[in-house]
């Protein structure tokens, strides 16, 4: 199979997203949850400590723009509020009642989650939560656009 027939990483990344959000979503209408995949990592991070956006950002390594979207949404859905924080500078979140009543239903989800990953990993004979890790920690190291523009100098050379 040549290169151009077959799919790109950013493809295969956002396939594996796509199939990961909807069996997610779909164990989340089994266990007669309506809840948005979304919301998982601000809730995992606020239940881990987190209390500002930026806190969540920094937990969640999604940027923040995505972040303070979510929260929006889950300010709709009553499942965290915004409070002052002591230094008047910044907004906190917590959860609310029905934020709280729904990370107790879905921690031992997560749980079930990771055990799942794990048995993927033992499947396909990679350690992928690591190597996923590693790729986002190179990718932070040198960006993909200076990958790219490397790649395409190393090609001029080679003519």
């Amino acid at each position: 199979m040549s290169d151009k027939d077959r799919p790109g990483l950013g493809e295969l990344l956002r396939y594996v997203g796509e199939l990961v959000d909807q069996g997610a979503a779909e164990r989340y209408r089994a266990m007669d949850i309506d809840y948005r995949p979304r919301y998982t990592p601000v809730l995992r991070a606020l239940s881990a400590g987190a209390v500002t956006v930026t806190d969540i950002t920094t937990a969640s390594r999604l940027t923040q723009g995505a972040i303070s979207q979510t929260v929006s949404l889950m300010l709709k859905d009553d499942l965290v509020v915004r409070h002052d924080m002591e230094d008047g500078r910044k907004s906190g979140l917590k959860l609310t009642r029905r934020g709280l009543e729904l990370l107790k239903r879905l921690e031992p989800h997560w749980e079930t989650t990771f055990r799942a990953i794990g048995a993927l990993e033992t499947e396909i004979g990679f350690p992928l939560l690591d190597m996923l890790g590693s790729l986002a920690a190179a990718l932070e190291r040198q960006g993909f656009a200076d990958r790219l523009a490397d790649a395409e100098r190393a090609g001029k050379t080679d003519d």
